[in-house]
């Protein structure tokens, strides 16, 4: 884990939205790439509403959303201090608000038991590590393996989202039985949102977004594909328009969530 008294050579201040968005990271250990970014796309919220990212991290999902809609009253939970302290720093030096507050979400600060959000939205761990290996960086390893399992962090989550709230949420999507398992009675109108890394591949990632107090059906939308062609035929980027626009413009994804 990074210390926060740990000098700037320590970290790499990384561009993302184009540039319009810039993170400092630590050097080693876990590093956002473009999964957050993708989550902030999902993300429906409007001027003046209340959104909770948990586990921020160094704060690249909520301040791309922050980024995308402005005035928005946005907090973090963070587990660990360093990156908690580095989700401020970011956010502060992007001219952005918000508030961050180091914590666990089985263990809901003080400051974060009271409130409710219009929506919350969380990256979880990726990894089961009752099988696999574990990263021998204990932020890299805190970050990914999982500590608490889904069901967990969807509980707190539907605990801090206001009646009609929203909760998206970005996971592999061969953790998916687990995630929908997860989403008991209070949440309703589920959609799924499939990623697929190019035209005719299966999806690697899903987003998942439900509401609280909602009683739709079950949807499963269209899979959004990541890169063009079938194949990698060549280095350089290679995003779909859309995807371009939403990791180096900010844009919203326009698929109809309805």
């Amino acid at each position: 884990m990074i210390s926060t008294l740990a000098s700037d050579s320590d970290l790499t201040r990384n561009a993302f939205l184009g540039g319009r968005l810039q993170i400092w990271q630590p050097r080693k250990g876990y590093r956002a790439g473009i999964d957050p970014v993708l989550l902030a796309a999902a993300v429906n919220a409007e001027p003046g509403q209340s959104v909770l990212d948990l586990g921020c991290g160094a704060g690249v999902a909520v301040l791309a959303l922050a980024r995308r809609v402005a005035g928005l009253d946005a907090a973090g939970l963070e587990l660990q201090p360093d990156y908690a302290a580095l989700a401020r720093r970011n956010a502060a030096e992007n001219g952005l608000p918000l508030e961050v507050i180091p914590g666990d979400l089985q263990a809901m600060p003080a400051g974060l038991r009271g409130r409710s959000f219009d929506h919350v939205i969380a990256n979880p761990p990726y990894y089961d590590r009752n099988h696999g290996t574990t990263s021998g960086d204990a932020s890299r390893e805190t970050a990914l393996g999982e500590r608490l399992p889904l069901a967990a962090w969807i509980d707190a989550a539907t605990r801090r989202l206001a009646p009609r709230g929203y909760l998206h949420v970005i996971q592999r999507a061969d953790r998916l039985p687990r995630l929908l398992a997860a989403c008991d009675g209070r949440l309703g109108g589920l959609r799924l949102l499939p990623l697929a890394p190019r035209a005719g591949r299966p999806a690697e990632l899903v987003i998942l977004r439900a509401r609280k107090g909602a009683r739709g059906a079950f949807g499963m939308l269209a899979p959004v594909v990541l890169h063009r062609g079938n194949r990698h035929q060549e280095d350089g980027e290679s995003y779909t328009p859309e995807i371009s626009g939403v990791l180096r413009n900010g844009t919203q994804f326009t698929v109809d969530w309805r």
